[in-house]
């Protein structure tokens, strides 16, 4: 079996596994000597160094070169001589001596497999096997992981703790395809383990199958095949937890790998076997009254006058009884069985026999929730069914199974339980009416009994009966035997193995409860032991006994009775349980102690943490709707507000999930880590949101509209980061609304002052998962402020006096700002500027009103273009008008003056007319002008006058006796004047 040391220098080893090494220390010797003047070289003596081949070349060959154990430490090694052919082998039973190059057998005490090699001894580091830390620290604070190896602990070699990354190396060469084989316990999902293999092509194994799978309580192994040629095996683990000492190590042991061309050294026979003769292929065991040491060559008699010491006579200590599983005739029968191994003698005087096998007699009855599917095992009861342990009963409409575990028959161990000892050897044993702990190989043993339970779930009718946001409660029933300090401990894993209680000395039979408060699979352990003592079988008698075990609202548990409920989850929702309520239609809940369905109101919704009745109905919160199954309260992502006028909100753009980080924070080792949060802020009709734990092969997720992880930057199994310990801080959206408080949630304003007259909107989010440090649960406030500047959709940001998000552990608060928080725009958030008439053209321009307090919406118009007219041609044009107006008035006054002549001229005719006949009427043939006369042909003026003199005649002033004076002229154109009274 081939097992060439790796490189002694821990860069060479991590930089390229399979880089040469050759002697160097002399040359370093001479230069460090030729500046200093002065040194003493200390000669490598042949325990200082060993030997390693080289990489085969493309011809097959190789060499051989000395590698100092302690690098810089000595000069002098031997140097490079040409090694053996690559296709050479030592057969089983040899191995290969590396300063002649020579297969040479193995000596007495030791052995070799060949082809394969095995590790299962880890009280050192195994020649080969290297291990280092690696400083995961950011920025200037550097962490000490020289301390942070993997430690051998004699069976078995356990990893570190700490934030430091621990590797575990193996250099080997295969001559053909080989495997390798080995078992860990990885119980701790708060480190990081992977195992990868590197080839000589640096090719490693794909980043998908490095991940290990978290053991539950277990051992489990681990099988890969391996190439030929060189290959390099890693163990790598990091630990996450963030607390100095909460996490628990990777325990690694029997690694077996084939395909090896030679070993450089032989294997020791375990204690109890030996190798006689030289060239073993194997140890073989001791006879019987005989032992042996590590590597013997025989095995020795039991000390004592050179006989073994006479057994001491059997007791009833020294054997355990169990029941036997049903037969096809439904019955079962009570076994003795000795403790092994058996150190007793049965033919002693005073001995106790073996008591006989007990009568058969029949079978108990199935645990609740089973049915007898045949007379001899029990069967889970189908969905929507319950049993009390014999025929499964539909559950009548209305009602809903009453689902969990109840184990109070132990004919067998439940398929979810699982008994083990940490030297691997007999533990718990059914026995009818209880399961208890046998005697073991040593007292100072811990006998484990676990329970696998995969998580819990409410229904409607179950929540009113737990209070304080309780999941379920595990309750059982046991009692202890002790003539010692014997302890029975009962734990709680979860994250970390978290002890819940432990009782000493002997314990009368009790009950006793525990109440389970975290959704997430869990582990529950009870481990006794004897005395702290180590002693081998002195307190034998002592015991723990276990007589029934009940645990409630578990999934995929069985039924064991029914009850009424209301609806508020679909048959898909608990068809994964078991059993699901007989629904009423969507958005009704169901009267008390009854099948009767009622409509909810309007926009509400049915609450599982609700009681059954009109309570069951819960009203959404201020611009939130209930969504198409009445399951809960979502926002369409738009808000209509009445404030100076309607504002419109359309928060759309910020539907898609979000994630964001908060600022760098270290570990006491350097370690930087963020807490991530991603939001999921409205639109969506279910929690889209998901923060995951990636540290282990099985991932766990965590769903929420608002949850938080914890992020670490790596370079692990090649990805970017890692994410650990996720947790929900938003799963119900209570409302959205501008009010600072809301349902007893409260938004500060002084986290984040204001800078704007606009009103923030504020989302509202709970978490009903209570916590011992939140025992209402967690709630989140997300804060949209309008920012037209901002053109990223991610700029949230924390309190600057809660750096974290939260300054109490239970409330978290963040400001959004985007441009998407502001109002929709609309026509009164614009105005329009009208320019001057340049060249007949007048242009109108719309603008935004300043400060912008909106986004989107109605754009702003696009420029209006019109034509007019300038202040020249309106000048032009009124004097014009002007012109022509004083012209028209002036021909107008001279034509209405000329007519009033004419009408003066026609009176006074007719005045004179009248003068002579008095009394009479003028006759029809006046010679007055009439209408439509010309009066030029018959006036006849006896004298022109002078301006002078018309002037005188207007301004004529009626004579003293009251007659107007008027000239007429005759016909013979003399003047006459007439006077008229």
């Amino acid at each position: 079996a081939s097992k060439p040391t790796p490189s002694a220098h821990p860069l060479a080893s991590r930089s390229h596994p399979f880089f040469p090494v050759f002697p160097r220390w002399h040359v370093l010797c001479l230069l460090s000597a030729e500046h200093n003047n002065e040194m003493s070289c200390v000669v490598c003596l042949q325990s200082d160094f060993h030997f390693e081949y080289t990489e085969c070349d493309v011809l097959g060959s190789r060499w051989r070169v000395a590698v100092p154990n302690k690098p810089d430490t000595c000069t002098g090694l031997p140097d490079p001589v040409r090694g053996t052919q690559c296709s050479f082998s030592c057969k089983a039973g040899e191995f290969l001596d590396m300063e002649t190059q020579e297969c040479q057998k193995c000596a007495a005490g030791t052995y070799s497999l060949g082809t394969g090699v095995g590790f299962d001894e880890w009280d050192t580091l195994p020649p080969g096997f290297f291990s280092y830390g690696t400083d995961m620290s950011a920025g200037d604070v550097f962490a000490n992981c020289s301390n942070s190896t993997w430690v051998p602990k004699g069976d078995y070699i356990a990893s570190n703790t700490d934030e430091c990354t621990s590797t575990l190396t193996y250099t080997v060469s295969l001559k053909q395809s080989g495997t390798v084989a080995f078992e860990y316990f990885y119980p701790d999902s708060s480190v990081s383990f992977e195992f990868y293999v590197q080839n000589d092509q640096c090719q490693s194994t794909e980043a998908q199958s490095r991940w290990m799978k978290s053991t539950e309580s277990d051992w489990s192994s681990h099988y890969v095949e391996l190439s030929k040629g060189n290959n390099v095996l890693y163990w790598q683990t990091t630990a996450f937890s963030l607390a100095s000492g909460s996490a628990r190590p990777v325990l690694l042991r029997n690694i077996a790998i084939t395909g090896v061309a030679y070993t450089s050294e032989c294997f020791h026979c375990k204690p109890g076997t030996f190798s006689k003769q030289a060239g073993a292929a194997h140890c073989a065991p001791c006879p019987a009254n005989t032992y042996s040491n590590k590597g013997s060559t025989s095995c020795q008699s039991c000390p004592g006058s050179g006989a073994c010491e006479p057994r001491p006579p059997c007791k009833d200590s020294d054997y355990f009884y169990t029941h036997m599983p049903c037969d096809a005739n439904g019955q079962t029968q009570l076994m003795y069985r000795w403790i092994e191994p058996k150190i007793c003698s049965e033919s002693t005087d005073g001995a106790v026999k073996l008591p006989a096998s007990g009568k058969m007699e029949l079978c108990p009855p199935c645990n609740p929730g089973f049915f007898s599917s045949n007379v001899s095992s029990c069967e889970p009861c189908p969905s929507g069914s319950y049993s009390n342990g014999t025929a499964c009963v539909q559950c009548p409409a209305g009602t809903e199974p009453i689902l969990g575990f109840e184990y109070k028959w132990w004919n067998t161990m439940p398929s979810n339980m699982k008994s083990s000892v940490y030297s691997w050897e007999y533990t718990w044993e059914v026995a009818g009416d209880y399961i208890y702990t046998t005697p073991g190989d040593l007292d100072s043993n811990y006998m484990t009994l676990t329970l696998t339970v995969p998580g819990y779930r409410l229904t409607q009718s179950i929540a009113r009966e737990m209070p304080n946001n309780d999941l379920a409660k595990i309750t059982f029933v046991f009692e202890t035997r002790c003539s010692a300090d014997c302890m029975l401990y009962f734990s709680s894993v979860e994250w970390n193995n978290q002890e819940v209680e432990r009782w000493g000395g002997t314990r009368e039979k009790q009950s006793y409860s525990y109440i389970i408060r975290r959704n997430s699979s869990t582990c529950f352990t009870w481990a006794f032991q004897h005395t702290k003592g180590h002693s081998e079988r002195q307190y034998s008698v002592d015991f723990a006994k276990i007589y029934s075990i009940s645990i409630t609202n578990v999934i995929g548990g069985v039924a064991f009775g029914c009850r009424h409920c209301a609806v508020g989850a679909s048959h898909t929702d608990e068809s994964h349980m078991g059993g699901a309520c007989v629904p009423c239609p969507v958005g009704h809940y169901m009267l008390n102690d009854s099948s009767t369905c009622l409509s909810c109101p309007p926009n509400s919704i049915v609450r599982t943490e609700q009681p059954i009745g009109v309570e069951a109905c819960l009203p959404c919160g201020p611009n939130t709707r209930s969504n198409q199954d009445r399951s809960a309260c979502v926002s369409d992502c738009t808000l209509v507000l009445e404030r100076e006028g309607t504002a419109r909100y359309d928060f759309s753009p910020l539907a898609n999930v979000t994630h964001f980080r908060s600022g760098p924070r270290f570990t006491s080792k350097g370690l930087r880590y963020f807490h991530q949060f991603s939001v999921s802020l409205c639109g969506s009709e279910v929690m889209s949101t998901v923060c995951v734990d990636n540290v282990t092969k099985n991932k766990r997720e965590v769903r929420g509209h608002v949850c938080q992880a914890t992020v670490v930057p790596s370079e692990l199994r090649n990805q970017r980061v890692v994410s650990s310990q996720p947790f929900s801080i938003g799963d119900t959206l209570i409302g959205v609304t501008t009010e600072s408080t809301l349902d007893h949630i409260s938004s500060p304003q002084d986290h984040f002052p204001a800078d704007s007259s606009l009103p923030d909107v504020i989302f509202y989010y709970r978490s009903a998962e209570a916590t011992p440090a939140c025992k209402n649960g967690r709630t989140t406030t997300i804060r949209l402020r309008c920012d037209p500047s901002v053109s990223e959709d991610d700029q949230l940001s924390l309190p600057s006096t809660c750096p974290e998000g939260t300054c109490d552990g239970c409330s978290f608060h963040f400001l959004w700002r985007t441009r998407h928080a502001c109002p929709l725009c609309s026509a009164r958030h614009y105005k329009e500027i009208v320019s001057g008439c340049i060249q007949g053209i007048q242009r109108t321009t719309y603008v935004w009103q300043e400060p912008l307090g909106c986004s989107r919406g109605v754009p702003l118009p696009a420029q209006k273009l019109s034509a007019c007219v300038t202040l020249d041609f309106w000048l032009k044009f009124g004097v014009f008008t002007g012109t022509v107006a004083g012209l028209l008035l002036i021909a107008l006054s001279c034509y209405f003056w000329k007519r009033t002549r004419r009408l003066e001229y026609k009176y006074s005719k007719l005045m004179m007319n009248a003068g002579e006949r008095e009394c009479e009427l003028p006759a029809a043939d006046s010679c007055a002008i009439m209408e439509g006369e010309d009066a030029d042909d018959d006036l006849i003026y006896l004298t022109k006058k002078s301006i002078s003199s018309k002037i005188k005649s207007f301004s004529r002033q009626r004579t003293s006796d009251g007659f107007d004076s008027v000239p007429l002229k005759s016909s013979s154109g003399m003047e006459m004047e007439m006077e008229m009274s």
